[in-house]
């Protein structure tokens, strides 16, 4: 059976499960049902357990000889296990650098088989909008919309995204390039693991510099949190103007990070700080074009 066979009957398999109603896993790790249960350890019918010692008078309250012994140290994590878990980044890694256009990064990520969602999504969602434009915008992860599609922000939430572009006189079409941190959708929109998120980092920073904009805007906590490398909730980062370091020439792009849209169809009340945000870029756009 090929590779292409064995992602084919996956996929098929996955798709059952969601119209079955499965949409999550119970245990982290899967289990193999099929190999058979460890037997219990029985004692020996022979074997009688040791009398109990006898108790000391309770008038003679006994001292203690010796200090309790220590807790025996916590486990050290396998080097071994380590290196399994940081060999998909570093494939990532050396793949994304080897790509030298948009065009090229693009054709490694079609070709990329180190990221377990690839195989259970049905398009790699690479990017969107203009090629160079002053403006990008990074998103979370694609959606069901966007995995049919094969591009970013298709959806419901894509369109408020255009909706609050065009508020300050900008669009996909003539002046925003777009993209994910994620290009592969996670099996039922879940949160991406860290495993995950580490893999998929190094193709989207790759991508930031080949794609060379002069302001960058994060689109939710997820994207924001992982290429600043801040643990801060999107509530405390959002509004403020950091500084994203080019990894290879030491300069750095200024970003601002800013609610996703499809929390703001959840949560309408915020949309007032949405549009603060989208001012003050509109601000710094205009910055950027009159030092040109």
């Amino acid at each position: 059976m090929t590779d292409a066979d064995i992602h084919s009957a996956a996929r098929a398999l996955l798709s059952w499960y969601v119209e079955a109603g499965v949409d999550e896993a119970i245990l982290a790790d899967p289990v193999n049902r099929l190999v058979p249960a460890p037997k219990p350890v029985q004692r020996s019918a022979q074997r009688s357990d040791p009398a109990p010692a006898p108790r000391p008078a309770a008038s003679a309250p006994q001292t203690p000889t010796h200090a309790p012994s220590a807790p025996p140290p916590r486990p050290a994590v396998p080097r071994a296990a380590q290196a399994e878990l940081d060999r998909p980044a570093d494939a990532a890694r050396a793949a994304a650098r080897g790509a030298t256009s948009l065009e090229s990064l693009k054709r490694v990520m079609e070709g990329f088989e180190g990221c377990g969602l690839k195989i259970t999504a049905t398009n790699t969602v690479f990017a969107d909008g203009v090629t160079g434009a002053d403006l990008m915008v990074i998103g979370e992860a694609p959606g069901a919309d966007e995995d049919r599609q094969g591009k970013p922000f298709v959806g419901v939430s894509g369109q408020l995204l255009d909706r609050m572009l065009a508020s300050i006189g900008l669009s996909r079409a003539d002046s925003v390039y777009i993209t994910n941190i994620l290009p592969w959708r996670p099996p039922g929109n879940r949160q991406p693991t860290p495993a995950e998120i580490a893999t998929c980092v190094p193709f989207v920073e790759r991508h930031i510099e080949l794609a060379a904009p002069k302001v960058l805007m994060f689109a939710g906590g997820t994207s924001a949190k992982t290429l600043m490398g801040r643990k801060e909730g999107i509530t405390r980062l959002r509004g403020t103007w950091m500084d994203w370091p080019l990894p290879n020439s030491g300069g750095v792009i200024p970003a601002l990070a800013t609610y996703h849209p499809a929390y703001l169809l959840r949560t309408p009340g915020q949309k007032a700080s949405a549009w603060k945000d989208l001012l003050a870029l509109r601000r710094r756009l205009d910055e950027v074009a009159k030092a040109v």
